[in-house]
């Protein structure tokens, strides 16, 4: 006579047999870590002392403040925070633990992807860049303005109140940029396309007379990003060429996760050229536009995930991805009211910066 089954048993092989959820995860970019953000390592991640120490001793080694002294300050400091060479070590760490907090046996992550700076973090969540490789790779790009920021960077929308790209408003949003680099002295481009806004970059006369182009909207905008560089322009060549005599393609190896680029392109695991990723990091997606929103497209339609799992720290990318979202009416979504609706319903987004959300990924 068989023994009964317990309950315990039947819990774990239900459990085993369980559906994951399939996952594509994005990585945030530099503007993610703010006031409200402070002591997110400490708050959250008191358990992720090995990958903290690791990134807390490179920075020590190179004369640099530790992470988890910036993350522990008693009071946050645009200056201080916000900074390169401490906001990109910082805002890595956080991802990255948010990375390792997800329940695995819950989600197949499926792909990664992240916005401008995110895009160094994807590659180390993805596994393109080893722990040690990826604190070097992302400590030295963060670093390369110490002297002094080159250029600027300002966003714009391009949307009406409902979520929706506005044709008209982009058109003349792009008309105001081809007139703004008509003086001599100018140089203002695309930086980034970000769901429905538009990021500029560009040196400070061709920021300023953009700005005295476009209609104040919504009394914010257009805004400058503050201790923000002119990244993805022809501005940083110069950084790209410094980057790629610094990092050589040894830092990099295919990824474990595939990986969808500032372009759409995707970078499969068993057919990746790591020459090309290492050309595409540190020249490419540096000097040309990063278009995140592009990624957010491929992302949706190339993997069909179940939920979209926006990393920490903050949850500013949140918007952006749904405003991709419904450029292309997926799951339906026609207008804001349909996100919100579909949000509080069931979440496709979830942003590991939310409370609420977090609940739903980690363990």
């Amino acid at each position: 006579m068989s023994s009964p089954v317990k309950n315990t048993d039947k819990e774990a092989v239900k459990a085993k047999n369980k559906k994951k959820q399939r996952a594509v995860v994005i990585c945030p970019g530099r503007g993610t870590y703010n006031k409200e953000e402070l002591g997110y390592l400490q708050r959250l991640h008191s358990d992720k002392t090995e990958i903290v120490s690791l990134i807390d001793d490179f920075r020590d080694s190179k004369g640099q403040m530790k992470v988890s002294e910036l993350d522990g300050m008693e009071n946050y400091s645009m200056r201080t925070h916000t900074a390169g060479e401490n906001a990109s070590a910082l805002i890595y760490a956080c991802a990255l633990s948010d990375y390792q907090a997800i329940n695995k046996d819950e989600f197949d992550i499926v792909a990664v992807t992240g916005n401008s700076m995110g895009w160094y973090i994807a590659l180390a969540v993805a596994g393109a860049l080893k722990p040690k490789k990826a604190i070097e790779l992302i400590n030295t790009m963060g670093s390369m303005m110490t002297k002094g920021v080159i250029g600027g960077q300002m966003i714009y929308p391009i949307i009406d109140d409902e979520w929706k790209i506005d044709q008209e408003q982009e058109q003349k949003v792009m008309q105001c940029l081809t007139q703004a680099n008509q003086p001599l002295d100018c140089e203002v481009y695309i930086s980034i396309h970000l769901g429905g806004y538009l990021v500029f970059g560009g040196n400070k006369a061709g920021l300023k007379a953009l700005e005295a182009l476009l209609p104040v909207v919504q009394e914010r905008y257009p805004m400058n990003l503050f201790n923000h560089a002119a990244f993805h322009t022809p501005l940083l060549h110069d950084v790209s060429k410094q980057a790629m005599t610094l990092m050589s393609a040894e830092l990099f190896n295919a990824p474990e996760i595939p990986l969808i680029d500032g372009l759409g392109q995707i970078w499969q695991p068993y057919s990746c050229d790591v020459e090309q990723l290492h050309n595409y990091t540190l020249s490419t997606q540096v000097v040309e536009p990063y278009n995140f929103s592009k990624a957010i497209e491929v992302a949706i339609k190339e993997f069909a995930p179940d939920k979209l799992i926006i990393l920490g720290p903050g949850a500013t990318l949140g918007g952006a991805v749904a405003q991709s979202l419904i450029s292309h009416d997926w799951l339906n979504l026609t207008s804001k009211a349909d996100f919100i609706a579909q949000q509080k319903e069931a979440p496709y987004i979830l942003a590991m910066g939310l409370a609420e959300q977090r609940k739903s990924v980690v363990l």
